[in-house]
């Protein structure tokens, strides 16, 4: 049995549950990992055989995706060429964890294609939504990896297919301790913008890791640094809380280590407004942007915050086995035409 793997390079979630997912695979099976996209900033200690540029989101530095950027850099006809070149048709099964290059040559090509992500789990009508449409953003939730068969993480068990998150061993591991500073992760926010609105808040040291920074430096009580994967882990582990992006993984990994957390999710993301509404159910805070109105929330958070308890059980080995198990002889997929027609689309159910 020969698999392959196909991780979406954006940001550091996926590559995060990777760590874990793919010791877990290689006991049962021959694995390959295939790894498209870019901005993310952490590396696998696993061989990596495919990497494709496919179609990235940027981040900007007022608070969201960079449109502009992101289809300044984006290349239709370079992301085809990558799609109708990429040998799926090697492997037994692809499993994808929101990976657009390896999802649309199994659609081309008839290659079964399982979904492992947490943006499967949006599918589910059980799942918390905003209460904004977005339609671009369902059209990206819906088609942008599409796969024959979606297991997902969030968290909560929303779903019969949906799971906790997979807490990485680097996360579970962690003395767990409290120095007093709080650490900030929000890579769509530029420095300024973060010490301006962070500076306001007195008596507090924040630790902010930068994706815009190429060297460290403090000012007022803000000490910005650039993004180490280690140094990341052990100022969450040791700090008073984490303000961060509604993303997944880090809000999750936050919570595990029974940390204070407030979100701010990245606007034009409508994945994280997704999170932000499930977190808000959980009892974490939301904060909609940084701007003036900001400072009284953050203050609140810091004197008044709280922990929100949460279970997220080591469970990866047993959802690669059901995996596995569901789809190992089930009969291919039927091959497909892909569809790049945004417009005939039908919205995220």
């Amino acid at each position: 049995m020969k698999i392959l793997y196909a991780i979406q390079g954006t940001g550091n979630g996926h590559l995060s549950r990777a760590l874990d997912v793919i010791p877990a695979l290689s006991k049962r099976v021959n694995v390959d990992v295939l790894i498209s996209g870019i901005q993310a900033d952490l590396s696998l200690p696993f061989p990596v055989k495919y990497r494709y540029d496919g179609m990235s989101f940027i981040f900007g530095k007022g608070g969201g995706v960079d449109i502009v950027k992101t289809f300044k850099n984006a290349s239709i006809r370079k992301l085809m060429k990558e799609i109708k070149s990429c040998p799926v048709e090697q492997y037994d099964l692809v499993i994808n964890d929101f990976e657009p290059v390896s999802a649309w040559a199994c659609r081309m090509k008839g290659v079964k294609c399982i979904a492992l992500s947490h943006q499967s789990a949006l599918r589910s009508k059980l799942v918390p939504k905003p209460p904004h449409a977005d339609w671009f953003g369902s059209q990206i939730l819906k088609n942008y990896a599409p796969a024959d068969d979606y297991y997902s993480f969030h968290f909560r068990r929303y779903d019969q297919k949906i799971f906790t998150p997979i807490i990485r061993n680097d996360i579970r591991n962690q003395e767990i301790t409290d120095l007093g500073h709080y650490t900030v992760y929000l890579p769509a926010y530029g420095d300024k913008k973060l010490i301006k609105n962070l500076s306001k808040i007195k008596n507090v040291q924040w630790e902010v890791f930068s994706k815009h920074t190429l060297e460290d430096y403090t000012q007022d009580n803000v000490h910005i640094q650039r993004i180490d994967g280690l140094r990341f882990v052990e100022s969450m582990a040791s700090s008073a809380g984490v303000l961060c992006g509604a993303g997944f993984e880090t809000p999750a990994e936050a919570m595990y280590l029974t940390k204070k957390l407030l979100v701010v999710p990245m606007k034009r993301q409508y994945e994280q407004h997704f999170n932000a509404e499930s977190l808000k159910e959980l009892g974490v805070p939301v904060l909609t942007k940084l701007n003036k109105k900001a400072k009284k929330v953050i203050q609140n958070w810091v004197d008044h915050g709280k922990e929100i308890p949460v279970y997220f059980p080591e469970q990866t080995q047993f959802i690669i086995d059901k995996v596995l198990q569901e789809h190992i002889s089930a009969p291919e997929a039927e091959p497909k035409k892909p569809i790049f027609s945004f417009p005939r689309l039908k919205f995220l159910s």
